[in-house]
C-alpha cells in the first residue's frame, strides 16, 4: 500500500506537546469520476503544521498525511472529460476546498478546509499520492522546478490575498511595508508586490535577512529591534512621505507602530498573529482613519489568479533548505527544527525523487 507520514499520538496538553513523525499506510488511490491522482514528487512546509504538531491548530488530527503544499504529476484519472484532460500534466493543487471565488469569504457554511493534518479535510501532501476533484488544480508554471512549485501555493494564495485583494494599494509607485521578512508568506508578498511595481519595504531581527530582502528586490528595511525603528524607516521613504499599507504576519503592536507609519486612510492587512492571538486597536488609529483587514488564505479564482500571475512574471518562491526522500523522517524533523528556531529564509521543502527520476517509495 501507498504511505505518507502523519503525527503520532502521545499524551500532552495543547501549546506542551510535540507529536512526533510516523509513517503510516494510506488507501489505494481510487479516482471517481471527476477526481484525478496526482504522484507527489515534492512537498513544502507552512507554520499551521508546525501548529498542528504542537496541538494548536483547529481540527489537528491523527493518521492524516501532513502538508498543504505539493508539486506532481496526474498519473491516472476519472472518467470525465474533465479530469482526463489532467493525465500527464505536472500540476500543483489548490490548498484548501469550500472557497469558489467570494471576494468576503468562503461559500460553504462549514467553511475553508485547508489540506493537511486536520479532520476537517483529511488528505494531505507528505504522501505518495493524492487524490482531489479536477477543478482544484493548476498546471505547474512551467519556469518552477518541481521544489520551487511545491513551494508555491499557501504562501502564494495568502500573500497574493494580502497584497492585492485585501491592501488595496499594490499598484506601480506605492509604499508597502512587508514586516517578518523571513518567511515564505512575507517573502511571496515581497516577490509578488515588487512584480507589481510597488516598492516595498521590510523589517526583521535579523540584518542578514534584510540584506537577502533587498536582493530580492526590497528598496530598505529595519531591524524591529531597534528602539524607535519606525522613525528609522519613515526616514528611508521620500520626504513627507508615509506608507500606503503593511502587510503583518505578527500581530502585537502593529497597530500602533502602523498608525506612525502610515498614511491617513492607510491599510494594515494581518495574516496571521504569531505574537499573541490578540492585539490593541488604539483611538489614535481611528483618528487618523486605518483599516484593519483580516486575511486568511484565499479562494479557489485567487488561486488561479496567482498561478497565472507568477508564471506570466517568471517569478519564483524563495527556498530556505531542501531535504531529500519522504523516508528521511530526521531529516523531515530538521525542517520542523529551523521552523521553530526562525532560522530560515523561505520555504522549507521535502524532495521525493528528483525531476526525471522515478520514485523510490
Amino acid at each position: 500500500m501507498p504511505t505518507a507520514i502523519a503525527i503520532r499520538k502521545v499524551d500532552g496538553k495543547p501549546g506542551q506537546v510535540y507529536y512526533p513523525l510516523e509513517k503510516i499506510q494510506i488507501p489505494a488511490p481510487q479516482p471517481s469520476t471527476n477526481e484525478v491522482v496526482v504522484r507527489l514528487s515534492a512537498a513544502s512546509l507552512n507554520h499551521r503544521d508546525l501548529f498542528i504538531r504542537q496541538h494548536l491548530y483547529p481540527g489537528t488530527t491523527f493518521g492524516v498525511p501532513l502538508l498543504a503544499d505539493g508539486c506532481g504529476v496526474v498519473s491516472t484519472t476519472g472518467s470525465s472529460s474533465e479530469a482526463s484532460r489532467w493525465k500527464g500534466k505536472r500540476v500543483i493543487i489548490n490548498p484548501g476546498t469550500g472557497w469558489k471565488d467570494a471576494p468576503e469569504g468562503p461559500e460553504d457554511p462549514k467553511g475553508y478546509a485547508i489540506l493537511g493534518g486536520t479532520k476537517l479535510n483529511p488528505k494531505g501532501m507528505l504522501g505518495e499520492y493524492i487524490v482531489v476533484d479536477a477543478g482544484e488544480v493548476e498546471e505547474a508554471p512551467a519556469h518552477l522546478n518541481d521544489v520551487e512549485a511545491a513551494a508555491l501555493p499557501l504562501t502564494g494564495l495568502t500573500a497574493w490575498r494580502a497584497v492585492f485583494s485585501k491592501s488595496g494599494n499594490a499598484r506601480p509607485g506605492a509604499n508597502i511595508l512587508v514586516t517578518g521578512i523571513g518567511g515564505g508568506v512575507a517573502l511571496m508578498a515581497l516577490v509578488l508586490a515588487s512584480a507589481a511595481g510597488v516598492n516595498v519595504w521590510v523589517t526583521s531581527g535579523s540584518e542578514e535577512k534584510i540584506k537577502k530582502a533587498k536582493g530580492l528586490g526590497a528598496a530598505g528595511g529595519v531591524s524591529y529591534k531597534e528602539e524607535d525603528w519606525e522613525k528609522k524607516l519613515l526616514g528611508m521613504l521620500p520626504s513627507g512621505k508615509q506608507f500606503d499599507a503593511i502587510i503583518d504576519g505578527a500581530g502585537g503592536d502593529i497597530v500602533e507602530k502602523g498608525t506612525k507609519l502610515l498614511k491617513a486612510g492607510g491599510v494594515i492587512v494581518v495574516y496571521g498573529m504569531t505574537v499573541s492571538p490578540k492585539m490593541p486597536w488604539l483611538m489614535s488609529a481611528v483618528l487618523k482613519n486605518i483599516e484593519l483587514r483580516g486575511s486568511t488564505m484565499g479562494s479557489r479564482k485567487e488561486f488561479a489568479d496567482m498561478v497565472e500571475f507568477v508564471g506570466k512574471k517568471n517569478l519564483r518562491p524563495v527556498i530556505s533548505r531542501v531535504v531529500q526522500g519522504m523516508e528521511n523522517v530526521e531529516a523531515i524533523d530538521g525542517l520542523f527544527e529551523d521552523m521553530k528556531k526562525g532560522s530560515q529564509f523561505g520555504k522549507l521543502v521535502i524532495e521525493f525523487a528528483r525531476e526525471g527520476e522515478a520514485s523510490k517509495l
